[in-house]
């Protein structure tokens, strides 16, 4: 006979999105239009809300658009940040890793 256990899914190093504490007045806006739900509001009044599931975010900037003051910031994963355009013939190139074949 086995035991099976549930575990929460480990930490993971993606930070969708972040807030300027100094900006972020905690108005819960970014909360509200997220369509992924990845947001939930701060318990504590005027902080910035605590980003549950960074994993399930789209990427779409519904949040930094709506936001009021400016606070929050999407952090594109590296393998969508790191490329470039040629001009003439329109080409996009991306960076590739080593440990990628």
């Amino acid at each position: 006979m086995y035991n099976a256990y549930f575990l929460p899914s480990p930490m993971t190093p993606n930070e969708c999105i972040t807030f300027d504490p100094e900006k972020c007045i905690g108005c819960n806006t970014c909360v509200d239009v997220c369509r992924c739900d990845v947001l939930m509001p701060n318990p504590e009044k005027g902080k910035e809300p605590i980003v549950m599931y960074p994993d399930e975010c789209w990427f779409c900037g519904a949040c930094v658009s709506d936001c009021p003051k400016g606070a929050c910031r999407l952090n594109h994963p590296v393998n969508q940040r790191i490329a470039w355009k040629r001009k003439e013939t329109g080409e996009i190139f991306r960076v590739k890793y080593s440990y990628m074949k």
